[in-house]
């Protein structure tokens, strides 16, 4: 019997950041959006009905793909085809099929509707940030609340004033029918979903309870289950979506939470929420980039956990309008995972970024297997493109299998391990990982007769697109960046490690590469004879600068004439073909050059232009104001993530071991703050700055050590020694 105790209205706090408006969403892209990593749901309107579109982050087809197989599923196979200068058999083997084939790709769940012709039209619709929550209100007084539970995998909804006879339907995708009308379609518009061949599966109604059980590819399954009660003018219910991946069973777990009841698990779920929101605060001047930053944040809570698979493209937020997500839906590292983790670090959510690492870390064999069978080497190599489970997707080679990319994702775990000053964590994962990319790098590339190590073909995001051209008789600054970033972390982690051997052998092969290459006017360039002369999206060139600081201002005046010369250039070549992600991508390269007011104005841009109503970013230019010539809308997340991480960037700098509070804002925000930003070496930072002066600055060290912080009042590079938990304060 399930129970019916605590049916009281769930109680919630507004914030200036919420997402308000005056109606349901009329597309999913635009729906409000609830997850837990693990499950998620959009609440939109579809014809007559409140939609809400679920997901959840291991529903995918899995099938292998026939063509990365057999005896030249080889770079040698690539390279002898590169020097030939007959590039087709490439593409027609390891590019086409990743546009062509339906999977492997994420798939979506299904959708709960409830229908409205008598209910009529809402009058207004909230996302509550600080409860994740939304609320969506009728004229009459009719209510909807609803929530995905912050740790388990169900969510939940609750009407009340309700006199109509109201029931919840699950409406199935269509996986099975005739094949008339528009069954095309590209990787970006998304390749529809009867592609897949399966049969149509079955939904089930049962009284107050529906089940659908949907065959996949092979033995994958998945079940969407919804169980709902009515008490007077109230309806309250719960839905769960599970697969044959997980122990769990989305009809038991259903049938658990109604006896746990609404109230309880809420009670669970704001708990969860207020220590989220808890772990740090920025309190910015400016309206716009606050709401964007908060809701950022909110998305990052709704789509990370320690235990979860890491962020894909659209998380647990899948299309939902018969067709695969953009790009389906997979793992994209070549830039779009690293992205979106930026703001765990100083954001001071690194239990969230485990989620990044633990997936990365669980397949490691997988990856190993890819690098002896691919690459022929040992240590490990990761797809730029990959699945779920880590195996390679294909697509344009030069960065879904990048020689590189292993290098960029190590980086994260250089960063958890910098963030945290966790010794265990740097003994047991990070460095293990990282030297398992030194291993395949050292092996990879060769030293030539003037003693300079290379690589004998190399490329550079997404340059060049798919073509022959697009690989580059010289090292790319891209690969260049990510090897020097990756031999000089690994001798760092293992001289920590008192490794003294290991960490001269990779200092070593550091010193064996090649310098980075500039153009006449001192600016970074892809490679030697390709500078940067027309506008790009993906600023792979200058990755020395953002996010691996090889290229720093601290450095010095040669490396700040290349900085600025850099930032000249992409602004001289203007935005026509950026998208979204590349305006935050720029804000945290401004950020890093202390160039506060030009982070803020990009930042704006992006807020204002490249994200749809709740506020998704959309990467093409949504405006109609010219701040990019691409204007179509599929949405992924990584645009996002690094909007937060700019901003976070412009309140607080620790990357070269020195802690620098409001390093990159704006001379106009005379009133700002912030709370428990996290620095290098384990330091929680608060601060504050009225009337345009800094008045306090309070740091906790976690782990004790060396504290070094620039002082906003004299300048000067202060040294403190500190204890594990103490408290160190300054006041002006």
């Amino acid at each position: 019997m399930a129970c019916t105790s605590g049916l009281e209205n769930l109680p919630t706090k507004t914030s200036k950041s919420d997402l308000v408006f005056d109606s349901l969403a009329q597309t999913w892209d635009e729906g409000v959006p609830l997850g837990n990593a693990t499950i998620g749901a959009l609440v939109w309107k579809k014809g007559d009905a409140l939609r809400l579109s679920l997901d959840r982050i291991d529903l995918w087809d899995l099938r292998p793909s026939d063509s990365l197989s057999g005896a030249n599923f080889r770079f040698a196979w690539v390279k002898e085809h590169i020097r030939t200068k007959d590039y087709l058999p490439v593409q027609k083997k390891l590019d086409h099929p990743y546009d062509m084939e339906p999977a492997p790709a994420k798939i979506p769940g299904a959708a709960l509707e409830f229908s409205l012709k008598e209910l009529g039209n809402p009058s207004s619709v909230r996302l509550y940030l600080n409860d994740a929550l939304c609320e969506v209100k009728w004229p009459e007084g009719t209510r909807l609340q609803t929530f995905v539970h912050a740790s388990e995998p169900v969510g939940w909804f609750v009407f009340d004033q309700l006199d109509e006879n109201l029931i919840p339907d699950i409406i199935a995708p269509t996986y099975a029918d005739t094949l008339s009308g528009d069954s095309g379609g590209g990787p970006v518009e998304g390749l529809d979903l009867k592609r897949l061949g399966y049969s149509q599966g079955k939904v089930i109604r049962d009284g107050n309870k529906i089940v659908y059980h949907q065959k996949g590819f092979g033995d994958f399954y998945y079940e969407v289950a919804v169980s709902w009660m009515k008490s007077g003018k109230k309806l309250y219910g719960t839905w769960s979506v599970t697969t044959s991946l997980c122990p769990e069973k989305a009809e038991e777990e259903v049938e658990e939470a109604m006896k746990r009841g609404v109230a309880n698990d809420y009670e669970d779920h704001t708990a969860y929420w207020d220590t989220f929101w808890k772990q740090s605060s920025v309190s910015l001047p400016d309206s716009l980039l606050q709401k964007q930053y908060d809701n950022e944040m909110y998305k990052l809570g709704s789509a990370s956990r320690e235990n979860s698979y890491p962020i894909s493209l659209q998380a647990v937020w899948t299309a939902d309008n018969g067709k695969l997500p953009p790009w389906k839906g997979d793992y994209h590292h070549d830039l779009n995972t690293q992205l979106s983790y930026w703001p765990v670090y100083t954001g001071n959510h690194l239990s969230e970024g485990l989620g990044y690492l633990n997936t990365l870390w669980n397949q490691r064999d997988v990856y190993k297997q890819y690098t002896r069978q691919y690459f022929e080497t040992e240590g490990m190599n990761v797809p730029g493109v990959c699945t779920l489970t880590g195996e390679p997707m294909g697509g344009w080679i030069q960065y879904s299998m990048s020689q590189t990319i292993g290098a960029w994702l190590a980086q994260h775990f250089y960063l958890h391990w910098q963030y945290s000053a966790d010794e265990d964590f740097l003994r047991e994962k990070a460095y293990p990982f990282v030297r398992d990319v030194a291993v395949y790098l050292e092996q990879i590339s060769f030293v030539d007769q003037a003693g300079v190590r290379r690589l004998e073909f190399s490329s550079s995001p997404e340059i060049y697109d798919n073509s022959l051209n697009a690989w580059f008789k010289d090292m790319t600054n891209y690969d260049l960046s990510l090897m020097r970033f990756l031999f000089r972390a690994a001798s760092e982690m293992a001289t920590s490690l008192k490794l003294g051997e290991e960490a001269a052998h990779w200092a070593q092969l550091e010193s064996q590469l090649p310098a980075f290459d500039l153009d006449k006017e001192g600016a970074l360039t892809f490679a030697k004879g390709h500078p940067y002369n027309e506008s790009h999206r993906h600023f792979s060139h200058a990755l020395a600068i953002h996010p691996l600081g090889l290229i720093d201002w601290s450095n010095g005046e040669k490396d700040q004439q290349i900085i600025l010369a850099t930032l000249k250039k992409m602004k001289d070549y203007g935005p026509d073909y950026w998208t979204g992600y590349t305006y935050a991508w720029y804000a945290n390269m401004l950020a890093r050059a202390f160039k506060g007011e030009e982070a803020a104005e990009a930042l704006r841009v992006f807020a204002s232009c490249f994200c749809l109503k709740n506020l998704f970013h959309a990467n093409g230019d949504q405006s109609g104001t010219g701040k990019s010539l691409f204007t179509y809308r599929p949405f992924t997340l990584e645009g996002n993530f690094a909007f937060a991480a700019a901003v976070q960037e412009m309140l607080l700098q620790s990357h070269t071991g020195v802690v620098r509070v409001f390093p990159a804002i704006p001379e106009e925000w005379k009133d700002v703050a912030f709370t428990d930003l996290r620095a290098r070496g384990g330091f929680l930072v608060s601060a504050e700055r009225k009337g345009g002066k800094v008045v306090q600055v309070k740091i906790v060290s976690e782990k004790g050590g060396t504290l070094h912080f620039l002082s906003p009042d004299t300048g000067e590079v202060l040294e403190v020694n500190t204890k594990p938990g103490e408290v160190v304060s300054y006041k002006y």
